[in-house]
Order: C-alpha cells, then sequence, then structure tokens
C-alpha cells in the first residue's frame, strides 16, 4: 500500500483538487465497466495540464510509484483498473478535457485527453464538420482512452480505426518529458513513429494527453436500413452487393443474431423490431453522402436492396422513413452491451477474423461452443464489413453465481474460442485491447517474436515498470 508521506507529496505538487483521496470518490473508478476486476487506490491524481502530468510522472519516478493511465473507464478488458494491492496510483485524465482548436479549413482538431467522444462530436457538428469514430459508450468514454486502445467503432470500414483518424499526439514518457507530437504531418521519415508506437499501448509506454484528430465532411443525407436475412453468409452476399452499388459511401455495416437482437427487446426499454418478419439474422446498413448533387442515399441503398430482394439475399427490410426512426435502429446497435450484460453470466470476446471466414466462424463458433460446454448458448454480432466478433458464451439458464461460473468455466471456454479463432486465422482482440483479461491467452497463442518484441519496447520506455502494470505486455511465467 501506498503511505500518507507519498499522498502528501502529490498534494504539494498539484495542491487540494488535483488529489483525491475520500474513498467513496474513488470507489467508482477502481472497478472495470464489467464488474470482473476490482482493484485498490489510495489516491486517484487529477492533474489539469500536460505540465503537471510530466511532473506526477517523474515525481512517481523519483518514488518509485505505478501510475494507472484513465479515461472514462470504460475498458471492457480490465485495462484502466488499478492493482488489487494499493501499489498504484490512478491517474486520471478527466480534467483536461479542452478541445485546444477545430479547424474546418484543415479538417482537424487537436483535443486534450479528457475530451469525452460526444462532446467532440457535437463540437465537430457546430462546425460543419464531424469526427467518424462512434460507439455505445460515447457518452463517457475519452479521447486519451480512445487513442490509448486504438478504438474501432461502427464506422471502421470507411474510415478505420483510431489509428487512421490520429494525425498526432503529445505525451508524457515515463521519464517524465514530454513527446511534442500533435503536428499533422503527412510525410514524416525521422525514423521509428512514436506515435503509432503509443497508440494501441493501453498507457503501458506513455501517457497521451492531448491528439490531433481528422476530421470528415459533415454528413449532407444518409439512409438508414434494417435488413432481415437466413444467414451471416447472405449477409455478406448482401454487403458485396451494396459495395458495388454504392462504393464507399457504405459507412456502417453491422450483423446480428435474431437471439441478441431479443435480447435489446427484452431489456432495453422503447425498442422494437425494425422489421415485423422473423428472421435468424439481421443487417443494420448506413449509406452517408457528404455532398448535396449527389443522387439521394434513400433512393440508393433502395435499389440496392431491391436487387438483393430478387437475388433472394434478403428476406425483409425497411428504410428509415426519417431521422428520428434511423437513430432508433442505431440505439438497437449500441444497446447490444448492455442488454447482454443484462441477460446474465457471460463470457464476451472481441475478436477478428478474415472476412470471407466470417460468415462460417459466426455459425460454426457458437456450435462448437454449445456442443462442448452443454448448457450454454452462443451467438454473436460484428461490424462484418471489418471482420470484427463480438462472441459471446453464456451460462447455462438459471445460473445465478456468475462469477463461480466464470472461475469454474471461463479458462476452458476462452482456450476454445481462442484456439477457434487462431484456426481460423484471426486476433483474440480486435478492438478492445489485451488489458488483463487477455494476458495470459496472448503469451499462449502469440509467438515469441511478438512477445519479445513487446516486452524489449516495453523496456526500453519504461525500464522501471511503473506505467499501467500487469497490462498488456505477459509477464516471464506467462510464455
Amino acid at each position: 500500500m501506498i503511505g500518507q508521506a507519498i499522498i502528501d507529496r502529490f498534494s504539494a505538487l498539484l495542491g487540494p483538487k488535483g488529489v483525491i483521496t475520500d474513498p467513496d470518490d474513488i470507489a467508482p473508478w477502481v472497478s472495470d465497466w464489467r464488474g470482473r476486476y476490482h482493484g485498490t487506490a489510495a489516491a486517484i491524481l487529477s492533474p489539469v495540464s500536460v505540465e503537471e502530468v510530466a511532473a506526477i510522472v517523474a515525481l512517481a519516478g523519483e518514488l518509485g510509484v505505478a501510475l494507472v493511465p484513465q479515461g472514462g473507464n470504460t475498458s471492457m478488458v480490465g485495462g484502466a483498473t488499478p492493482p488489487a494491492d494499493g501499489s498504484a496510483l490512478i491517474l486520471s485524465l478527466r480534467r483536461m478535457n479542452r478541445i485546444r482548436s477545430l479547424s474546418a479549413d484543415d479538417n482537424l482538431a487537436i483535443c486534450e485527453a479528457g475530451v469525452i467522444l460526444s462532446n467532440l462530436h457535437d463540437a465537430a457538428e457546430a462546425a460543419g464538420r464531424r469526427f467518424p469514430l462512434s460507439l455505445g459508450a460515447k457518452g463517457s468514454a475519452t479521447i486519451g482512452g480512445l487513442v490509448s486502445t486504438n478504438a474501432g467503432g461502427t464506422q471502421v470500414l470507411r474510415h478505420g480505426t483510431m489509428r487512421a483518424l490520429v494525425e498526432g499526439v503529445e505525451a508524457v514518457l515515463p521519464d517524465g518529458s514530454i513527446f511534442h507530437g500533435l503536428d499533422a504531418l503527412k510525410k514524416d521519415n525521422r525514423g521509428y513513429d512514436i506515435k503509432q508506437l503509443l497508440i494501441g499501448a493501453e498507457g503501458t509506454l506513455g501517457v497521451i494527453t492531448a491528439a490531433a484528430l481528422r476530421l470528415v465532411p459533415a454528413i449532407a443525407a444518409r439512409a438508414v436500413g434494417w435488413v432481415g436475412v437466413a444467414s451471416p453468409a447472405d449477409a455478406l452476399a448482401l454487403l458485396r452487393l451494396v459495395e458495388a452499388e454504392l462504393g464507399d459511401a457504405v459507412e456502417g455495416f453491422e450483423v446480428i443474431a435474431d437471439e441478441t437482437l431479443g435480447f435489446v427487446l427484452g431489456h432495453i426499454p422503447g425498442t422494437r423490431s425494425p422489421i415485423e418478419t422473423r428472421t435468424a439474422w439481421h443487417v443494420l446498413i448506413e449509406v452517408d453522402h457528404g455532398d448535396l448533387r449527389d443522387p439521394g442515399p434513400v433512393e440508393r441503398l433502395e435499389g440496392a436492396l431491391a436487387q438483393a430482394f430478387e437475388r433472394e439475399i434478403a428476406i425483409d427490410a425497411v428504410v428509415a422513413a426519417n431521422e428520428a426512426q434511423a437513430e432508433a435502429f442505431w440505439r438497437i446497435r449500441e444497446s447490444l452491451s448492455e442488454s447482454e450484460k443484462a441477460q446474465g453470466p457471460a463470457l464476451q470476446y472481441d475478436i477478428s477474423v478474415p472476412v470471407a471466414r466470417m460468415p462460417a466462424f459466426m455459425i460454426d463458433a457458437a456450435d462448437a461452443a454449445m456442443a462442448r460446454f452443454p448448457g450454454t448458448t452462443a451467438s454473436s454480432f460484428g461490424h462484418l464489413g471489418d471482420g470484427n466478433v463480438h462472441f459471446h458464451v453464456r451460462a447455462p439458464k438459471g445460473t445465478s453465481d456468475g462469477p463461480g461460473w466464470i472461475a469454474a468455466q471461463g479458462q476452458a471456454i476462452n482456450a476454445f474460442v481462442h484456439d477457434a479463432v487462431v484456426a481460423a486465422g484471426g486476433s483474440i482482440s480486435a478492438e478492445h485491447g489485451i488489458g488483463q483479461m487477455k494476458r495470459t491467452e496472448l503469451a499462449r497463442l502469440a509467438g515469441p517474436a511478438r512477445i519479445g518484441a513487446l516486452r524489449a519496447i516495453k523496456a526500453a520506455f519504461d525500464p522501471q515498470g511503473l506505467f499501467n502494470p500487469g497490462k498488456l505486455i505477459p509477464l516471464p511465467d506467462e510464455a
């Protein structure tokens, strides 16, 4: 545990507003979003500037105190939860919440790490632009966390992950130095790309304090459709048809099992199925246009869907008649994680497989898991266009002790699912990161070259091992 003398040193550095020690105020921030990991922290350090972050890191290095960087605490893999032994302090970036600049001419926003994603959306919209990354936790997820985990979301098909959207970063490195990398240079051949090392590093190599983010033109018009199909294979055929007809105007393409849709309808008030026909699988499509001179997206999507009916790919479909209905369709998608959590104990997998193999994986992996672990149910939903599957194995009906079931079955189910992913040529982490949840599985399944490189980079940047300990990097006895 970290004693009062150390807390006093940080209090002298930051002042009374910069250090939180009340246990009631700390309590919401020491458990992960899913409630699976629980830690302890004697204090939350809350700086307001990059200079204060640098001073915190320098003092932590002097005292040998570990730091756990934290934004909105929406990690799905325990990536922002402090250790249970109280050996680390939480470094909260939430007070660093300024949008330093936003230029429609440059299509660029410079945001501090604590900026909430939905606030950036609003600011960009006011300037006639948008930041093309969205996810269910947009009302609490922060820019620093999104950069640190290389977040994905529902618009990767067209715009890519955070790696593609981050033009530059400002960060404090473990020695207390400030990396000034916010210049959005298209060409820069000065050696290793430090920015890309920090993106997706989960706070193990540096503390992201600000990011320069790429904006795109505001949507002039959009069409959102909901399509019932018989199988993921038909969903992929529909994707290829829509891409052929509409090109890169296709912004989102999500596939959802009917069982998973049922969880939303059962647990999220005010939701209803967009189509009357009961189908085994559902597809949510968004088509966007940034140019008012383009043909109307509704007409173009309806034309593509007419072809889907002719080819017997689609069973039923509806195109949203207005923005309220379009938002209702997306609310279903954005409520999937919440409804799965309400459904009961489950093991959730954020995985990726090659797009061509995704339809078979969604069916075969679910059938295999249910056969191997009797009483469980399994289904998935995902970003079909980029091969990202959210695959869930749920505890047998009537299971009251969720943690007990996970403790008894979790390791075996994890290995079973991840082995299937690797066999399909995929990754055990598509967009949520490794955190502490997947660290041992990374050690088991990743090759020695990958593990060796991760450890070497970590040792070079953070020789004291003080940045987000226990996350991402497998321990020596785990490989």
